[in-house]
């Protein structure tokens, strides 16, 4: 064949040889190329299946919220240390009323010096030392007190025996021989009552202000001979004031000094009755004490 082309066979044998080694290279070339590539593929893949799988994770999810609750807590207790360290406020104790005092003990009977002391109380800081002076009641001022087993007729007739004969002496218009001093109107109809078997023919009056005018009760006053005045210091003390009521013929006042209200408390309890009290006693019941026109006893 080599001879019929005029070919060297060797020469066309070299150079297959060379055509093959050149192909064997490269086919070694591209399947070296090839598993480079699988393990840089594989190792593309491997990271992307731990992301996967760090993502899907509940275990780590888990654990961090455990780690956020443990940095939590700490907190908490400190603040809570905090709070308790603090000073607490103290608890204000309520005061004591008088229904509670009295619930633990008996109520005592009133005296002079009750009186004596509330009026050195109340004006102790309104008045110069002189002028406290002239305030104080002599003992002779003051009738027997209620030792708190009388009615009202029962003791005005201990501390008035003679009092069929001053009520016939009585005869002046707009004024009064006895005058009680009580805390309500209410109160006042009940002393009214108790009255009846002490005042027999004596004519006695209501002075309060419900539903009542001043100018209604100082024509009333006008109109015939009183001997008797029963009412709350606050009207009463209009009355003086307006000149419906003279204390010219008072001898008798009586305070009611010792019953008590479905809250336990006296006539000088209630703080607007006492100011008006202590502005009758001022208005010239005291002045007339000292001079003894006037005798005060506290029922």
């Amino acid at each position: 064949m080599g001879d019929d082309l005029g070919d060297d066979w060797w020469k066309h044998d070299g150079n297959n040889i060379n055509f093959s080694l050149h192909s064997y290279d490269a086919v070694e070339a591209e399947e070296e190329s090839e598993q480079e590539k699988e393990p840089a593929e594989k190792a593309k893949i491997k990271p992307e299946k731990r992301k996967m799988v760090t993502e899907k994770s509940p275990k780590a999810k888990k654990k961090k919220n455990n780690d956020q609750k443990e940095c939590i807590t700490p907190q908490k207790k400190e603040i809570d240390d905090e709070q308790s360290a603090k000073p607490q406020k103290k608890r204000k104790r309520k005061k004591k009323t008088i229904t509670d005092v009295l619930a633990t003990s008996e109520p005592k009977p009133g005296g002079p010096a009750d009186l004596q002391d509330l009026i050195t109380r109340y004006y102790s800081d309104k008045r110069s030392v002189i002028e406290l002076e002239e305030l104080k009641l002599q003992n002779s001022c003051f009738l027997s007190s209620n030792d708190l087993t009388h009615t009202l007729s029962s003791y005005l007739k201990q501390v008035c025996p003679k009092w069929a004969k001053i009520q016939k002496q009585h005869s002046e218009k707009s004024s009064v021989v006895i005058l009680i001093v009580c805390s309500s109107a209410l109160r006042t109809i009940e002393l009214l009552k108790q009255l009846t078997a002490f005042k027999g023919e004596a004519r006695a009056v209501k002075l309060f202000a419900k539903h009542i005018k001043v100018e209604e009760q100082v024509k009333l006053l006008e109109k015939g001979i009183t001997h008797i005045g029963v009412g709350t210091p606050g009207r009463i003390s209009a009355l003086i004031d307006k000149e419906g009521l003279s204390l010219q013929a008072l001898r008798y006042l009586i305070v009611d000094w010792n019953w008590r209200d479905q809250k336990l408390r006296r006539m000088v309890d209630i703080p607007e009755i006492k100011l008006d009290f202590l502005k009758l006693l001022e208005n010239g019941v005291l002045a007339a004490c000292n001079e003894d026109k006037v005798k005060i006893g506290l029922f």
